[in-house]
Parts: structure tokens; C-alpha cells; sequence
């Protein structure tokens, strides 16, 4: 009878010993760069994103956040986070200029019209093709901002001819597409650009219209061109390093997840409500916003087709489809119109 007693009496406390250690473990803490300042809505986002996974895992994951590049710097966010000086990182693709060929077809100028849309497009894009170029993180999610505008100082932009002479920021993509257009294309990161535009080091940049109040840029620009028909935009990750996402327990992995699904949505609307601010603050310094003509549009969009062409034989020398890549980026941009 002893025997049969010590029998049960053993696996109930291994049990409870492992019940408890669970419950009371330490929690898994991780730090988060992100290049935005702290006041900007996406890092207002980001920072509810890392509050919501404290909530939701019950405290068991816990992020500690740095915005406004006090981590590591806008360009060294991605290979910070492969190499561990922090664990989860936001940025844009772009100010790793050619660490991501086959994402920046998504920033391609084909006349983006919202985040919303830009949002949905960059993550049916990586769905699809799941870049190799990716693999070295864990994808959190992508999201991407509305369209990508020129501003200018000083000068107005009102027809191609009104591009000569001027330097103008523009990354990655965009730096082509300014080039194309007459421009001379000056790659800056976007927290340079306002001392920049203030030193008369560029008369001007290609940027979504949230940036005006954002980033406080329509303090020091004068025009705000709608060049819509060659909108670009900018597609940003939030990844996590890989060794740390593996040492999350499978249940709260897929807590995270859902809540990753959830900020998607978040950050596409949160790009338009920001671009609508962006323009209000924008027209409330009397500063002049520009509609181009049909006519002009339509010549400004003819000009910048080598670029897409540049972009499918680059892809096509690689070894990709680089036709198949830039029309699924279309056809998703028309189909979430």
C-alpha cells in the first residue's frame, strides 16, 4: 500500500514543480530598433505592438523599444538584427540598396495611391515569392507607406523642363526615377534630410505627404508637386532575429502571429490618417500644392518606363523572372485599388 502511495505521490509533485516553474519562469526580453522618430505614429505602433505581446502572452515576452536610431542606425537595422546587437528591427528596405532586389520591385513607381493599398501589396508580394532574401530573419510583417510625392524649395516643379539643375533626395528606386526625370538624385536617409534641406544641400525630395508634419519637413519645403501617376512607395519590414524567435515557446509564436496579422491593418491606415495631416499641416503654412496637367502626367510616366525596363533585365540577369515579378506588383496594386 506504501508502495502504491509513493507510486502517484511522485509524479504529482514533478508535476507541480514543472507547473510552477513555467508559471513564475523569467520572461524572454528583447529590444526592438526602429529608425523613426518617438513621436512618429509608426513608432507610436510599434510601441503598442510591443505592449499588446506583453499582454497577451501574459508578461512572458516582454520588448524593450528604441526608437529614432538609438539602437542602431536606419541602415544598419536589418544586419543588426541578423547579427544580434538587437532583436527585432523596423526600417525600409531601401537604405540597404541592393540587399533586397527582389522587394524592390514593390517600390517600383507605378502610381501608388494609399498605404492601405501600398500595405496590402507588399505583403501579398511577399506571400507569393518569399524572398530568399529574407530568410536570414524572421518576417514579423511588412508594411508600406502611401504615395511618394516631390517636394521642393525654392522652385517650383510644374513641367519635366523644371527638374535641370536641381538635386533632389531620392533612395534606392526613387534616386532612378529623379535621374530619369532630369534630376540630380542625392541618397540621404530620412532623418538627414531636413538639416539637408535647410543647408541647401537638396532643393527638394521624392516623399510620401505624411512626412510634411512626421518628420516636420513642411517647415523647410515650398511645393508640394501631385505627381501621382509615377507615385512610388517605400516598403518597410519588422523582423526578428532568428535564434531569438526559436527560443519563443510555439505557443506564444502563434500569439504573436495574430497580433502581427492585426498591425498590418493598423499600419496601412495609420499611413493614410498620417498623409491627410501630413497635407493639412502642409496647406496651413501656405505652402503651394501643384496638379499637373493630364498631359504632363502622362509624360512624366512615359519618361520613367526604362527604369521598370532596368529593373526586369537586372532580375532577368539574376536568374529571376523579372516580367512575372513587376506584373504581379500591378496587378495586386489594380486589384486593391
Amino acid at each position: 500500500m506504501k508502495k502504491l502511495t509513493y507510486f502517484w505521490i511522485i509524479p504529482f509533485f514533478l508535476s507541480i514543480f514543472f507547473f510552477t516553474s513555467t508559471l513564475f519562469a523569467a520572461p524572454i526580453k528583447l529590444s526592438y530598433s526602429n529608425f523613426f522618430p518617438p513621436t512618429h505614429v509608426q513608432s507610436i505602433l510599434a510601441q503598442q505592438w510591443c505592449d499588446e505581446i506583453k499582454k497577451q502572452t501574459q508578461g512572458k515576452v516582454v520588448i524593450e523599444f528604441y526608437p529614432g536610431q538609438t539602437l542602431t542606425k536606419a541602415s544598419q537595422v536589418y544586419d543588426g538584427v541578423v547579427s544580434g546587437i538587437s532583436d527585432i528591427g523596423m526600417c525600409l528596405f531601401a537604405y540597404t540598396r541592393g540587399r533586397f532586389p527582389v522587394l524592390e520591385a514593390v517600390d517600383l513607381p507605378i502610381g501608388y495611391t494609399s498605404g492601405v493599398q501600398a500595405t496590402k501589396v507588399v505583403n501579398e508580394f511577399y506571400n507569393e515569392f518569399k524572398p530568399k532574401e529574407l530568410s536570414d530573419t524572421q518576417v514579423m510583417y511588412l508594411h508600406a507607406h502611401g504615395a511618394g510625392v516631390l517636394h521642393t524649395k525654392g522652385k517650383a516643379v510644374r513641367t519635366m523642363d523644371d527638374f535641370k539643375g536641381l538635386k533632389l533626395r531620392g533612395h534606392g528606386t526613387s534616386g532612378q526615377v529623379l535621374q530619369a526625370l532630369g534630376a540630380t538624385p542625392v541618397s540621404l536617409p530620412m532623418p538627414e534630410l531636413y538639416s539637408s534641406l535647410q543647408k541647401g544641400i537638396v532643393q527638394g525630395a521624392l516623399y510620401p505627404i505624411e512626412v510634411n508634419k512626421g518628420w516636420r519637413m513642411g517647415e523647410v519645403v515650398d511645393y508640394l508637386t501631385m505627381s501621382t501617376s509615377i507615385a512610388y512607395t517605400s516598403s518597410f519590414f519588422v523582423v526578428m532575429n532568428k535564434e531569438k524567435w526559436n527560443l519563443i515557446p510555439t505557443d506564444l509564436q502563434k500569439i504573436i502571429n495574430q497580433i502581427n496579422q492585426e498591425w498590418i491593418i493598423k499600419h496601412g491606415l495609420a499611413w493614410d490618417e498620417s498623409d491627410k495631416i501630413g497635407l493639412e499641416y502642409f496647406k496651413s503654412l501656405g505652402h503651394e500644392v501643384i496638379e499637373l496637367s493630364d498631359a504632363e502626367s502622362k509624360r512624366w510616366k512615359q519618361t520613367i518606363v526604362p527604369v521598370m525596363d532596368q529593373y526586369i533585365q537586372k532580375m532577368n540577369e539574376k536568374g529571376f523572372d523579372g516580367k512575372k515579378i513587376v506584373e504581379f506588383v500591378k496587378t495586386s496594386l489594380e486589384k486593391n485599388q
